[in-house]
C-alpha cells in the first residue's frame, strides 16, 4: 500500500460504484501521468517543468470552457463538468509534482506537511466531491488520512528514495535523533535510527487516527473502501515497528495474513 503513483487510488475497485468509475479513471490518468512526468524517464528538470506547465495551461483552458485536443484532458474536462469538481485540487497536484522536480530535502515537518497537502490530500478531496460528501469536517478528516498515507509511503520507501537522491525525513528530525544522511547511505539501523523511525511511525499513526471517524459518516461502498485504506496504512506501520525501522533490508509489504487482519479490523470500525 502506498501513495506513490496513486497505488491506493480506487481505480478498478469492486467497491467503486460503476457510474463513478469513468470519472475516477480520468482523474487517475491525469494524476498518474503528471507524476510520471516529474519522476520517470531521463528528461531534464527544465523539460519536466515545461511539461507540467503545459498541464497547467490545459487546466486554464478547461476553466474558461475551452476544448482540448488532448484526449486525456478532454476526458478530464467532461468529468469536471459532469460532477462539478473544483480545479484547485488538480492545480495543487501539479504544484506538488513541480516541487518534486526541484526539492529533494525538507527542513522541517511543516514544509513536509505542506507538500503532503498538495501531493496527497487532493485525491481524498476529489473523491469526496464525486460522492457529494465534501463537508468541511469530512474534508478535514480526509486530509488527515491522505497525509498519513503519504507519510507512511515515505517511511517505508526511505531506501528507495535515497537511490533517487531524495530524503523526505525532515532535516530537523534527523538532527534531533542524532542521525545523518550517511547512515541512510550505509543502511545503518542503529539505536538512533530506530528511535527516529518510531517517532515518525507514531506521528503518522496519530495523524491517521485523527481522521479515522470519516468512514462512519460516509455511505455504503466509499465507507468500506476507506476502512480498508485506513487499516492497511495502520498495518504497514505495525510492520515497520516489527522490523524496528530497518527499511534498508526489509520493505514492508502486505501479505494475505495481513489482509485477513485488515478485513477483520475494518469490519469492527
Amino acid at each position: 500500500m502506498a501513495v506513490n503513483h496513486y497505488e491506493n487510488f480506487p481505480v478498478a475497485s469492486i467497491l467503486l460504484p460503476a457510474h463513478l468509475r469513468p470519472a475516477v479513471k480520468a482523474i487517475y490518468a491525469f494524476a498518474r501521468s503528471a507524476d510520471d512526468i516529474a519522476d520517470e524517464g531521463d528528461a531534464t528538470a527544465a523539460q519536466r517543468l515545461a511539461a507540467l506547465t503545459a498541464y497547467e495551461q490545459e487546466l486554464n483552458l478547461m476553466e474558461t470552457g475551452g476544448i482540448s485536443n488532448d484526449a486525456l484532458f478532454a476526458s478530464l474536462a467532461k468529468t469536471v463538468r459532469s460532477h462539478k469538481l473544483p480545479l484547485a485540487p488538480l492545480r495543487d497536484l501539479l504544484s506538488a509534482f513541480k516541487q518534486d522536480v526541484l526539492t529533494t530535502r525538507y527542513t522541517d515537518f511543516a514544509s513536509l506537511s505542506d507538500y503532503c497537502r498538495r501531493s496527497a490530500n487532493p485525491v481524498g478531496q476529489l473523491m469526496l466531491h464525486l460522492y457529494q460528501t465534501a463537508t468541511p469536517q469530512n474534508l478535514r478528516d480526509a486530509d488527515a488520512i491522505c497525509s498519513a498515507l503519504q507519510l507512511i509511503n515515505f517511511w517505508q520507501d526511505i531506501a528507495i528514495d535515497w537511490q533517487k537522491q531524495r530524503v523526505y525525513v525532515p532535516q530537523e528530525d534527523l538532527r534531533r535523533f542524532g542521525v545523518n544522511e550517511q547512515q541512510i547511505a550505509d543502511g545503518n539501523n542503529n539505536a538512533n535510527w530506530q528511535a527516529l523511525m518510531q517517532f515518525e511511525i507514531t506521528r503518522a499513526r496519530t495523524l491517521m487516527q485523527s481522521g479515522a471517524t470519516l468512514p462512519k459518516r460516509l455511505p455504503g461502498r466509499i465507507g468500506w473502501e476507506l476502512r480498508l485504506v485506513i487499516q492497511g496504512g495502520l498495518r504497514i506501520l505495525e510492520c515497520l515497528e516489527k522490523i524496528e525501522g530497518d527499511v534498508f533490508r526489509h520493505r514492508p509489504q502486505l501479505q494475505w495474513r495481513d489482509w485477513v487482519i485488515i478485513l477483520a479490523r475494518a469490519a469492527r470500525m
